[in-house]
């Protein structure tokens, strides 16, 4: 699409002008036309909030259930909206009952807050947590899922992995990782944060037992907006977070639809006394922003300013590429490896203060990152503004 396709679409975006704003991985901006839904539905909430969550909510709610699981290739009935991802993965390893002795098997790139998630769960059911090497520079899917494999005991339970790795942008084959852990008897379960806007995403075809994703990242919807997806049968080994008014239901007709905008059993979940669902309904309005770019061409117009950061920044002493160049093995975040001995505090001030860049220094075992988030709002001269402040730090390195 030509150039001036994007930018009337980046003039539909909030974003703050002296910024240079390349995160969307940590938190999406957002387009004013869901900015402006979000703000209309709290303002009835506030006006009048008997009315609006008592009867305007439920249809709205079940819309916006219906609307996200047809773009994410699942099935309504099966998705219950949380906060974000990290309440989801907790509803999961809050609940979810394990046979010990045994072990929950996570990769080494699992998000912090994640991992300690699944410490917990670990400790208070007697488990072992243990952790596998992702060979970081495998150039195929089919190395990624041979690791995996070969990391599965018969004490191994559980498995837990990013769809999309936060560190380094790369993309797992979660659809082959969960057919193998399926054919072990081993549950998945996968946090999706950053893969649902960024990558083409099917639910059924994946089959994890369990999924979690954010709506507030890739798809631009409000912050609070996120959810979480169970394989059919799996629901009924979970239990809420809280217990509030779907803890008492008819079994009978737990996945009937009911006049709450749920299910009795998505109520079970979602339910946790009073709170704001504005976010969640206003997902439909983010959907329907992107629908209208064309997904195809925002997918394209990615992949193109990925390329783009590849060229620009390999060239930059001292950086070398650590997200894979297969087009299965990453998205929209592109990161690279820094020189040894950096001061990664120091890094994030001058990246901030002086050259006012969103693009998180990431702190490895291995080594430092910065990683690259690129969505279709984003600009060639941007990321060349990156280049350039990186240059300019490159002569102290």
């Amino acid at each position: 699409m030509p150039s001036r396709f994007w930018a009337d679409a980046r003039a539909q975006m909030l974003l703050d002008a002296d910024v240079t704003n390349l995160n969307t991985g940590s938190f999406g901006p957002l387009p004013r036309i869901v900015f402006d839904q979000v703000t209309r539905l709290r303002h009835r909430l506030a006006e009048e909030p008997m009315d609006f969550l008592v009867r305007q909510t439920p249809p709205l709610l079940w819309q916006a259930r219906e609307r996200l699981a047809h773009y994410l290739a699942g099935d309504p009935y099966r998705l219950a909206f949380t906060a974000n991802v990290t309440a989801a993965i907790n509803t999961v390893a809050a609940s979810l009952r394990l046979a010990a002795p045994g072990e929950i098997l996570l990769t080494d790139h699992e998000y912090g807050a994640m991992h300690w998630c699944w410490e917990r769960a670990a400790q208070r059911q007697g488990l072992t947590l243990r952790t596998f090497r992702l060979p970081i520079l495998a150039e195929t899917p089919e190395e990624i899922v041979s690791a995996a494999r070969t990391a599965f005991t018969d004490k191994t339970r559980l498995l837990f992995f990013s769809h999309v790795l936060s560190p380094t942008g790369l993309v797992l084959p979660a659809r082959e990782l969960c057919a193998d852990a399926r054919r072990h008897g081993i549950v998945s379960v996968i946090d999706g944060a950053h893969a649902p806007g960024m990558i083409p995403l099917n639910l059924e075809e994946i089959a994890s037992d369990y999924y979690g994703g954010n709506c507030h990242k890739w798809i631009l919807a409000p912050t609070g907006s996120g959810f979480l997806y169970f394989a059919p049968g799996s629901e009924e080994r979970l239990q809420p977070l809280q217990v509030s008014w779907g803890w008492h239901h008819d079994r009978k007709r737990a996945d009937q639809r009911d006049e709450f905008g749920a299910t009795p059993r998505l109520r079970y979940y979602e339910s946790e006394g009073v709170r704001d669902p504005c976010p969640w309904l206003a997902v439909p309005t983010a959907l329907d922003f992107q629908i209208g770019l064309g997904p195809e061409g925002i997918h394209a117009r990615i992949e193109k300013l990925v390329r783009y950061v590849r060229e620009r920044l390999s060239t930059i002493k001292g950086m070398s590429l650590a997200t894979p160049t297969h087009p299965a093995m990453h998205g929209a975040m592109t990161a690279f490896r820094l020189p040894a001995g950096l001061d990664p505090v120091a890094l994030r001030r001058t990246l901030w203060e002086k050259y006012h860049i969103e693009a998180p220094i990431i702190e490895r075992p291995e080594g430092l990152l910065i990683r690259v988030s690129t969505h279709f709002y984003n600009t060639e001269q941007e990321i060349d503004r990156l280049g350039e402040a990186l240059e300019m730090m490159s002569c102290e390195w």
